[in-house]
């Protein structure tokens, strides 16, 4: 085995070590309306066999609740804990508590808020060239759920709040945008919601750091998708040097690195985490730093020991 050969061997190995326990809160398994390129069942044998302690499945059209029950009762020897949550787009009604309850009743462990139906999403869908992968003339397009009534939160909203508080499930922002987010989570940290998460401030949302640190400073976490920084991933739009700057604004100690992958025609969600470990191995961060980037903060914000 040459020099080479020995180097690259044993930057696998320690990329391995970080990853064991960890937990990848965003990720697009299917069956789904979209194409996918790995279902539930393989995703958590997948991540068992690399020591995942946890994964969280997202999917912008239905609630994967039901999914990850029949896994994990159909399935008890995988040691990846498969959870799910929900989406509040159109298909569940928009902004819908009951949806919520419904989900957490379920063990659901993270509710998002609006994506594709999100006000800003739409917007932002008109000047950057994607449109849903699943559109078809069958499938009507998105329509705006809206947060905000005469410049203040909707009724619905503020029940929907006090639903997360009361079943101490995460709250994510989803593609809000980054100054939506802030009046949202201030309101939600009123109202005693504990778990909240700053979706991808790197895309879509038009976060800034600053938003992120006004964020953080409120104990929120700031997570950030894999899939934007990482070579070989069609969805790369940012440098390592930007992922640099957004785990600096706030620290390791408030950041989650995920994957967001599983769609068709890309990395895996484990191929997407151990390259996205790999990078901030290359940026200087220690295996502590990483392993709380890509495991106990996750953990922490899904109740993974609670």
């Amino acid at each position: 085995m040459t020099s080479i050969e020995t180097i690259e061997r044993d930057e696998a190995d320690r990329i391995s070590e970080i990853l064991k326990g960890a937990v990848d809160p965003h990720v697009h398994s299917g069956p789904s309306i979209a194409p996918r390129a790995i279902d539930h069942l393989n995703l958590t044998k997948t991540l068992s066999n690399a020591g995942f302690a946890a994964v969280v499945t997202k999917d912008h059209d239905y609630s994967g609740v039901m999914c990850a029950q029949l896994i994990r009762d159909h399935y008890p020897d995988l040691t990846t804990q498969l959870f799910s949550g929900i989406v509040l787009n159109n298909v569940v009604g928009g902004i819908n508590p009951h949806a919520a309850e419904h989900t957490a009743a379920m063990d659901g462990r993270i509710v998002w808020l609006p994506t594709l139906a999100a006000e800003n999403h739409l917007e932002w869908e008109k000047n950057s060239g994607w449109t849903h992968p699943a559109s078809t003339q069958k499938i009507r397009p998105a329509s705006p759920v809206p947060l905000f009534s005469d410049g203040e939160l909707r009724p619905e909203v503020l029940d929907l709040l006090d639903v997360m508080a009361a079943t101490g499930m995460a709250l994510a922002s989803g593609h809000i945008h980054a100054s939506e987010t802030r009046r949202v989570f201030v309101e939600a940290r009123k109202r005693g919601v504990e778990r909240l998460i700053f979706t991808h401030p790197e895309d879509i949302v038009g976060g800034t750091l600053e938003d992120a640190k006004a964020l953080a400073d409120m104990g929120v976490y700031v997570e950030h998708s894999l899939a934007f920084f990482v070579e070989g991933s069609k969805f790369r739009t940012r440098t390592h040097e930007e992922l640099r700057a957004h785990i600096d604004a706030v620290g390791p100690e408030r950041t989650i690195l995920c994957s967001d992958l599983g769609q068709a025609g890309t990395l895996s969600p484990l191929e997407g985490m151990r390259r996205g470990v790999a990078t901030c191995l290359s940026l200087g961060y220690s295996d502590a730093q990483i392993h709380k980037m890509v495991a106990t903060n996750a953990a922490a914000v899904i109740g993974l020991n609670a």
